[in-house]
């Protein structure tokens, strides 16, 4: 049976969102069962922890979850909410990156012994890099491994053409901050943030950039603010020192492009199931991870349509030229 500083640790891992120390503190508790002579027990308390580890209980999860921070009034407008349930295992990532991150994660998840020293943990970032490399992703999979909510900051209704107004709504944005605990991610951040000596800058941009600035320095809630943008070199300098960290994506190299097709289709395919990677992975290169992802999952749909129980190689080159074509494309208008 589990002892009290056993409880006090499963109590602890839950409400931090260490799901590993949970599991871990489980079979604990169903080891003391066996020994105490509760096999019965201990064995119903194995068969649970295993489910749980294989997501067996994800749709119920999904099912049960109470939206209690849903932004009211103004709040609406300005924000959207959602409840990722996406974790790192779902996600392929640089080394460097990866390792970043799970530092950030191991900070959040110990924020109060942190702040007991006087310290503050990581929690205002800035992910820069080209489209599709994973900088929204990353964001959802924090919110994810720590159990909060993940707020989209609607920088459409935020920035408005009136004089003030913007810098109003953003001094309301930053109250729900310090209020709601979670994770308040704006995209395509040079939209606010770009550099206020830029000739083409009207007064209204600078003047919600001087109090945006003012405002995540004074900030000091417990939320996570994550911003995002692919164009680093017209944000303002001032900028980067009020972030903790400042984490630069890149497109994958093609280790993470084998390691990419390979999660996406032995979803479908058999778990043994092989392709030849390494040309594949040649052949994707200078493709963002999005756009791999989504050619993987093309190339499913194609075998769906046919019939075909496996993908074979010359679907999934197929679809990879096309991503490629419409890349070229899109590069060409602009």
């Amino acid at each position: 049976m589990a002892n009290g500083d056993q409880l006090k640790s499963l109590m602890k891992s839950h409400f931090e969102g260490d799901d590993n120390r949970f599991y871990s503190v489980a079979m604990q508790v169903a080891a003391n069962s066996a020994r105490s002579g509760h096999g019965r027990l201990a064995r119903e308390l194995r068969d649970l922890v295993d489910k749980a580890k294989a997501g067996h209980f994800s749709d119920y999860k999904r099912q049960n979850t109470v939206a209690i921070n849903q932004p009211k009034g103004d709040l609406a407008n300005l924000l959207s909410v959602s409840y990722p349930e996406y974790r790192f295992k779902d996600m392929v990532l640089d080394e460097t990156i990866d390792k970043r991150l799970q530092r950030i994660l191991k900070e959040q998840r110990h924020h109060q012994k942190i702040r007991k020293y006087g310290l503050s943990p990581r929690r205002k970032l800035l992910l820069v890099g080209p489209p599709g490399t994973g900088k929204t992703m990353s964001a959802s999979v924090l919110a994810g491994e720590l159990g909060i909510p993940l707020f989209l900051v609607r920088l459409d209704a935020l920035i408005t053409k009136f004089m003030g107004e913007t810098a109003a709504k953003l001094r309301q944005l930053f109250d729900a901050i310090a209020e709601t605990r979670g994770i308040y991610f704006f995209d395509e951040f040079d939209a606010i943030g770009s550099q206020r000596s830029f000739g083409n800058d009207v007064g209204e941009i600078r003047r919600v950039l001087n109090s945006f600035l003012q405002m995540i320095e004074q900030d000091d809630s417990t939320s996570m603010i994550i911003s995002a943008t692919n164009h680093p070199e017209i944000l303002d300098y001032a900028l980067f020192r009020r972030f903790d960290d400042v984490v630069e994506y890149s497109l994958p190299d093609q280790a993470n492009i084998i390691k990419l097709l390979k999660s996406r289709l032995t979803l479908f395919n058999a778990p043994d199931f092989e392709l030849p990677w390494e040309a594949l992975a040649q052949q994707a290169e200078g493709l963002s991870y999005a756009e791999i992802a989504r050619a993987a999952e093309e190339s499913i749909k194609s075998a769906l349509i046919c019939d075909q129980k496996i993908t074979s190689p010359e679907m999934v080159l197929e679809m990879i030229n096309e991503r490629k074509a419409f890349i070229a494309l899109k590069q060409t208008e602009t």
